[in-house]
């Protein structure tokens, strides 16, 4: 079994684009990869399902507990020869600086994975040696086996910078100097890069990466220090479990403008009798036939505003779902989709593209993120994804803000963040439940079964729409 962590110091060192380009190799060679993304993030996964061919799997140890990484960490890698794990942000940022929970080196330690630094060499030269000593001796339970350096300017940099590594540290491999190359620039905007529905990685892209990978990495000397450690395996690693019979068959709405969501929710929906059936707001007229729940995940509706007003079909579509009585779960960008609609602060004059108008409040995109970090959450009420008092993890990351919800609006949800109360959130109009907050099922399952449990109750006669 061999297994890497592709890390970094901090957030914009290069990490993405080598872990891509590692993966295109691999795959080129005629190697299963097996791709996972520390944290809560969707769009890097994206781009490793397009390149390795299977879906990213979220390793995330504060929102779903060391148990559950090790259990999906196994379950994920039937089949591959490596898995490759895309650290967040730098090695040892967590939730806080006590300690890594949350962390790429948490997830690290829990998978017995071996870390290759990836660092930005830029403006750096010996000092490189220094940088790359703190990372390998900081923690002793973290294996730092090798480091590639990113943004090289020279042949001469980067003799600099294995020489300086070499002397001081002989035990961290030197694995490749990349030089600096624009071809492999990837576009961004608010939320981090484009979506890869957006910017599917073209052929000649892909061809660049590879290249520059197999000229400047040394992929055997990589594949020797991939060597897996062997981290305990969870006993319900070992089989998928046995699905009910009597399932439930669920619309996942999955386009360019509803992307973000986690392949592990998908699959513990699944593991609970779901059968998931995908349709796309942007493009369909109507829901699936048969459905008897929707789940509504994030993205970017307001990007694709117009194309979503202009479906009139699918909005009335999803609105009579939800007035029969439909079991619907939305999430952030899904939640934004169920309002009045939403307005671009920076447009002028500002006008309002219409959504499916469920809630009765307007979103209005702002310049400034409104908000970011980890939440918990505990219902407060019975809802379509449990009793009152289940809690569960999440997070929240958006650039939007909606107008006071009317207290007619039932809540469902009391939000912390960290020690701090936030009030209450989560909104629930019938049988449908929305919030901002991404929440992952993996920080509690018994939320997927709940979920499919009520759209399982949905009457039969009520099931096509």
């Amino acid at each position: 079994m061999k297994s890497i962590v592709i890390a970094a110091p901090h957030s914009g060192s290069g990490k993405t684009t080598v872990t891509l380009g590692i993966m295109e190799y691999m795959r080129r060679r005629g190697l299963r990869v097996a791709p996972f993304k520390v944290g809560p993030d969707f769009i890097d996964p994206g781009y490793h399902r397009l390149v390795a061919g299977r879906p990213s799997i979220n390793l995330d140890g504060w929102m779903c507990g060391g148990e559950f990484v090790r259990e999906t960490f196994s379950r994920h890698l039937d089949g591959a020869d490596i898995a490759v794990i895309e650290g967040v942000m730098g090695l040892f940022d967590g939730i806080g600086g006590a300690g890594d929970e949350g962390s790429t080196a948490q997830v690290a330690r829990l998978t017995g994975s071996p870390v290759i630094l990836v660092v930005d060499a830029k403006s750096m030269a010996g000092s490189a040696a220094a940088l790359v000593k703190g990372f390998a001796e900081f923690d002793p339970g973290i294996e730092l086996a090798g480091v590639i350096f990113d943004n090289v300017a020279s042949d001469n940099h980067g003799r600099i910078l294995r020489e300086a590594v070499e002397i001081a540290l002989p035990q961290v491999k030197v694995l490749g100097c990349i030089p600096r190359d624009e071809r492999l620039h990837i576009p961004s905007r608010h939320l981090g890069l484009l979506t890869v529905d957006e910017n599917p990685l073209s052929a000649e892209f892909l061809d660049c990466l590879a290249e520059s990978v197999r000229t400047h990495v040394d992929l055997g000397l990589l594949w020797v220090v991939a060597t897996h450690r062997g981290a305990p395996e969870s006993p319900a690693a070992s089989s998928p479990g046995r699905r009910p019979k009597n399932g439930a068959r669920i619309a996942l709405a999955r386009d360019a403008a509803f992307c973000f969501v986690y392949e592990d929710n998908l699959r513990l929906l699944r593991d609970a009798g779901a059968e998931i059936v995908e349709f796309s707001p942007l493009k369909d007229e109507r829901l699936p036939g048969g459905v008897c729940g929707i789940y509504l995940p994030g993205g970017y509706p307001e990007v694709f505003a117009d194309t979503l007003t202009a479906n009139v079909a699918m909005k009335k579509a999803v609105r009579d779902a939800i007035d029969r009585g439909m079991p619907v779960y939305a999430e952030c960008g899904g939640f934004i989709y169920l309002t009045q609609g939403v307005v671009d602060a920076k447009s002028e004059p500002a006008s309002l593209h219409e959504f499916v108008g469920v809630f009765p409040v307007i979103t209005r995109m702002l310049p400034r993120r409104k908000a970011l970090g980890y939440r918990e959450v505990e219902t407060i009420a019975d809802s379509i994804i449990g009793p009152g008092g289940t809690a569960a993890r999440g997070h929240e990351f958006h650039y939007s803000e909606m107008e006071p919800m009317p207290a007619g609006v039932e809540r469902a949800y009391r939000l912390r963040k960290g020690g701090d109360d936030l009030g209450v959130d989560g909104f629930r109009f019938k049988n449908c439940l929305a919030s901002y907050v991404h929440l992952h099922f993996g920080s509690n399952p018994a939320l997927a079964a709940a979920f499919v449990a009520s759209c399982r109750k949905f009457k039969p006669e009520e099931k096509s729409i």
